[in-house]
């Protein structure tokens, strides 16, 4: 690892990979920060919904604040990136972040919903900054040969990230809350957040100490095409549509777990209890990465993305009509399907769009959104026909994730 400034050296499509082991081992602890502040809104929605006496649409508002920055901020990060760089974005990215988990403070102290959400979008706005910084700079750090293998291990290391985040925040924020008064409950988020907070502007102050590698590419000010020429690829407006409804069917389910399993006709768990369950969720997209990736070099991705979509539709449309362990287990286990959905139908979003390549990556993290829009769609039809009915939304989702998947292979298999 280059140390001891804040210049890098120049990457470029011939780089040795081997000589970036320390940058990329540094990069893949910003993924697994992002992935745990993400994933331990599943743990926020319930605790505050309890707080405030929340319907499910209103508690989902927690995602809307959150997911909502990917839209609004993903293309002025874009430009920002390739204004300062991705060393000074990631750093940027973790100190913003960092800024919205001491915003958590305040609002718990008054307490306020409205300063909650606050909160959140800030914290959303520097994980949007690291999403459109990290991921095309893990690409670059290497030979191009590898940079689906480098991109899907940090991303494993995302998923380990959204794993223990809902262990840690049903530990310290749901079971401390429990028995306990309103204005306590509400203070219950105080302390985790502000070991969030420290942790990421320790890593921002770690990076901004290190030297890392330069992308020659976005920082020596290679030109790129607009936002319109991207956009007038049927394809990228297919996956980004696909991103979409996948990122909102993965996030309904994750904010509705804890509820679900509360129910007495499903598990009857305490929060706390069932918060450690959706442990086991985020669990399987860990170990479906990792196995993923294996599958991936020998079979065909839009074959597979088709393949688990479908296996994911069917586990949550059994999750709907079952009841007791086994609907709980079942929507438990479309976390192993979801695994490599995302990076697939990224890939499919910017495959052979050269220049435009960049462009096309700020429109699918702006899909991203979909995680702020489907829950609370999710959460109004569970407010008037039930949670456990409700989860026939994200199976809907993936019957378009499966038809994106079946249009791809059959695109690729016809003659040019």
């Amino acid at each position: 690892m280059d140390v001891g400034g804040s210049e890098g050296v120049v990457v470029d499509a011939k780089s040795d990979g081997s000589r970036h082991t320390g940058a990329l081992a540094i990069i893949t602890s910003v993924f697994f920060m992002w992935g745990f502040l993400t994933c331990l809104n599943d743990i926020l929605v319930p605790h505050l919904k309890s707080v405030f006496t929340l319907g499910y649409a209103e508690g989902a508002l927690v995602q809307l604040a959150f997911f909502s920055a990917y839209f609004l901020m993903a293309l002025p990060a874009g430009r920002l990136v390739a204004s300062i760089g991705y060393k000074r974005g990631i750093v940027l990215g973790l100190a913003t972040a960092g800024v919205g988990g001491l915003l958590f403070y305040p609002a718990a102290t008054v307490p306020s919903y409205a300063l909650f959400l606050g909160a959140l979008f800030v914290l959303a706005t520097g994980i949007t900054l690291l999403q459109v910084t990290a991921n095309p700079y893990v690409t670059a750090l290497g030979p191009r040969a590898t940079a689906s293998s480098r991109l899907n291990l940090t991303q494993a290391f995302n998923s380990l990230g959204t794993t223990l985040a809902p262990y840690f925040g049903g530990h310290l924020i749901l079971a401390r809350a429990e028995h306990a008064s309103a204005l306590e409950e509400a203070r219950a988020v105080r302390l985790p957040y502000l070991g969030i907070a420290a942790t990421l502007f320790a890593l921002a102050i770690g990076l901004a100490v290190v030297r890392l590698p330069r992308i020659a590419s976005v920082e020596d000010g290679a030109k790129a095409g607009s936002l319109r020429q991207a956009l007038a690829a049927r394809k990228l407006r297919l996956a980004a549509l696909g991103i979409f409804l996948y990122v909102g069917a993965e996030v309904s389910i994750g904010t509705f777990l804890v509820s679900f399993f509360e129910l007495p006709s499903v598990a009857g768990l305490s929060g706390a209890d069932a918060a450690k369950y959706v442990s086991v969720y985020w669990a399987g997209a860990m170990v479906g990465r990792f196995a993923g990736s294996a599958a991936l070099r020998r079979l065909d991705p839009a074959r597979v993305l088709s393949l688990c979509a479908l296996a994911a539709c069917v586990l949550v449309l059994a999750t709907v009509v079952l009841q007791g362990h086994a609907a709980m287990w079942a929507i438990l286990s479309v976390g192993l399907f979801n695994s490599i959905m995302f990076p697939t139908i990224f890939a499919i979003g910017v495959d052979g769009l050269g220049r435009l390549t960049s462009q096309a990556s700020s429109i699918l993290v702006m899909a991203i959104v979909g995680g702020a829009v489907v829950p609370v769609v999710f959460g109004w039809i569970a407010d008037r026909v039930g949670v456990q009915k409700a989860f026939v939304l994200p199976a809907l989702a993936y019957v378009y994730v499966a038809w994106l998947g079946h249009r791809e292979r059959s695109s690729s298999a016809s003659p040019a």
